[in-house]
């Protein structure tokens, strides 16, 4: 009889230990962080300009180009307005003026851009100071990239006898190519391409006039302003949104982590002419992953500059992704 009675002992103990593992066991898978390889994300559709933004999907949109459409920078609107895209790179502040204006449903996810605009000229050792009383030919008038330059220049006490505009940085680049007194703004990659064809181009970056014109900035604030932005669809669930980011992060990383693969990248979807160009062109496109919500200050920061581009006012915290 008691060994029977132990045996039934010995038996009670071994299943309470078992049943106690697999307590254990699926309390602890209950909390483990999801893991991005177990997310489908293959029926995802994203949109972005063609150009420089383009840059912080170029290693993911290679491995899956069906998914991804590239399209002229004016167009990007449209994207916000058809509402096929399940994420958009677009400039902030045209994200930020849809979404105030009751146009768009899009909240910005992270900022992925931070300025890829250059003061550039032929002239003989030409400064910022050869600025002053002298004319600049912008790009864009009446954009948020025409009115962070001009804010640069003015708050770096910088000013010009006149100012002129030409349509876009590929212009610009067209005059800074014939006229060997021009003073113009472009961009990135445009410059790289200038400076291919005549290698005498000295240029400045507008990211390092905005870094002086704030001087409150701390050393872990980022450089540059908010230039482009990476913007969700609001209904898409959570787990596929999170595990997406999680790739952009990385994708934006390899801009300076990996440069070859990215240079690559962009040269196959033809987002730049040639591997040469790209690999000195990336570097100076500030492609950064900042969440929105860590990005907030510098976004708020950049539309106090123009708020007309932000339509009208500061964005609304539910404008940022995560905000409670």
């Amino acid at each position: 009889m008691k060994k029977i009675f132990a045996s039934l002992l010995i038996l009670v103990f071994t299943f309470c230990l078992f049943a106690q593992g697999i307590s254990e066991t699926s309390t602890s898978d209950t909390t483990k962080p999801i893991s991005t390889d177990t997310v489908d994300l293959s029926k995802l559709k994203i949109s972005s300009p063609s150009g420089a933004p383009a840059l912080a999907l170029a290693t993911l949109a290679v491995q899956n180009p069906e998914q991804y459409t590239f399209v002229a920078a004016e167009t990007i609107a449209a994207e916000f307005a058809n509402k096929n895209s399940d994420f958009i790179i677009a400039p902030v502040n045209a994200g930020a003026r849809l979404f105030t204006l009751g146009k768009s449903n899009y909240k910005l996810a992270a900022v992925v851009s931070w300025g890829n605009l250059f003061i550039a000229s032929q002239r003989p050792n030409f400064s910022l100071s050869d600025i002053n009383d002298s004319e600049i030919i912008l790009f864009g008038e009446n954009t948020i990239n025409a009115s962070v330059v001009l804010y640069c220049l003015i708050q770096n006490d910088i000013r010009p006898s006149q100012i002129s505009y030409l349509a876009s940085a590929a212009n610009t680049q067209q005059l800074l190519l014939t006229d060997p007194n021009a003073i113009v703004v472009t961009a990135e990659p445009a410059l790289t391409a200038a400076r291919s064809k005549n290698s005498s181009i000295t240029a400045y970056s507008v990211n390092e006039l905005y870094s002086q014109a704030n001087a409150t900035q701390t050393s872990t604030t980022q450089v540059g302003f908010t230039q482009a932005g990476l913007f969700v669809r609001p209904d898409l669930d959570s787990a596929i949104v999170d595990a997406y980011l999680a790739q952009v992060q990385d994708s934006c990383t390899k801009c300076t982590t990996d440069l070859d693969a990215v240079a690559q990248a962009a040269v196959e979807l033809e987002i730049l002419p040639n591997v040469n160009i790209a690999k000195s062109a990336i570097p100076n496109c500030a492609v950064r992953y900042v969440s929105a919500l860590e990005a907030k200050e510098q976004i708020e920061s950049t539309a106090k500059i123009d708020l007309t581009q932000f339509g009208g006012s500061l964005p609304t915290d539910d404008f940022y992704y995560g905000a409670n």
